[in-house]
């Protein structure tokens, strides 16, 4: 059964707006990590929690994660598409869905899931973006990809197109385990060893557990807003009060409804987020050894041309030494 859960959200030290979310309602639990600019990525983020919020879940596995994750993207999607203030938003989106000793799990983005289990601590979903396809592809090392420019920009999203590919797995639970949902506000910051040495220390108050961690990330620069939501497996009830939320300032509580709409003055773009397409890294990687192979040519033919060079340079001092 679930045993102590909570959640924390923070800004951060750099942003304005807070564009994350999340959902703490057990079984069901889920984060989101809006783009767009301005105010436009709190807005796909707080509409694809509302979604997951309203539809709701206490069963259905790996599907009903699916569809609620559909549902969301089709309001975003829809949102962008009628408001001009909005277009091109987006958000990732990780949800957990615990059920019969089973914890089900649908994502979308580079917001992260983890396990922590005996001691260690397991990163379960998978990064949709561009410098992880980079480094499946062998073209970058996980040390490079730390630094890399482009590390911001994600292959997939809720709400930038009307169908969304939805990664959807399953882990059986078992008594002790603590799962991790958490923006890149958190991981971009903190290692993933300070962030299992921190969970750890504070096992027995899952409320300090995330205080360190949101303290940890903003310590370390708090470039981006954090969000984690984290819930533990057990086999005994836990008392009442359990369910926690923490630090969300009462402005980034209201609901964002289908009537709302940003202010010009904040319809801004800002560099954050971007969405690329995996097909656009291919072609992209494709060029790249293209130019290496037309690199290699060239210098093979400079090579070339220096040794004919020297044989003709050779042939004219063998020829005058023997005339």
């Amino acid at each position: 059964m679930i045993g102590r859960n909570a959640s924390i959200t923070d800004p951060g030290r750099k942003r304005r707006h807070n564009e994350d979310a999340f959902v703490l309602e057990p079984p069901l639990f889920a984060i989101a990590d809006g783009m767009g600019g301005a105010q436009a990525g709190e807005v796909a983020s707080r509409l694809a929690a509302a979604a997951l919020k309203e539809s709701g879940a206490d069963a259905g596995g790996e599907q009903r994660i699916a569809d609620l994750i559909q549902e969301a993207n089709r309001r975003v999607y829809d949102r962008s598409s009628t408001d001009p203030n909005t277009s091109g938003m987006g958000t990732t989106i990780t949800v957990a869905l615990v059920e019969d000793g089973r914890v089900a799990f649908g994502h979308v983005g580079d917001s992260r899931a983890y396990l922590i289990r005996d001691g260690g601590m397991e990163q379960i979903t998978e990064d949709h973006s561009l410098v992880n396809e980079l480094m499946k592809s062998g073209k970058l090392t996980a040390e490079e990809a730390e630094s890399h420019p482009q590390k911001s920009v994600i292959t997939r999203a809720l709400g930038t197109d009307p169908d969304v590919d939805v990664d959807t797995f399953t882990i059986d639970a078992v008594t002790g385990d603590v799962f991790l949902l958490c923006s890149d506000g958190l991981t971009d910051m903190v290692d993933e060893e300070i962030i299992l040495e921190l969970i750890e220390r504070n096992r027995g108050d899952i409320d300090a557990m995330l205080k360190a961690l949101v303290r940890e990330a903003n310590r370390g620069g708090g470039e981006d807003n954090i969000t984690v939501v984290a819930f533990e497996i057990t086999d005994a009830p836990v008392n009442d009060g359990q369910t926690q939320e923490q630090a969300l300032p009462p402005e980034l509580t209201r609901k964002v409804d289908e009537e709302e709409t940003l202010d010009e003055i904040d319809a801004v773009p800002v560099v954050d987020t971007a969405v690329v397409s995996t097909a656009e890294i291919q072609e992209h990687v494709t060029e790249e050894k293209r130019a290496r192979r037309r690199q290699l040519r060239r210098r093979i033919l400079a090579w070339l041309a220096l040794l004919v060079f020297l044989g003709v340079i050779a042939a004219l001092v063998v020829w005058r030494l023997v005339t």
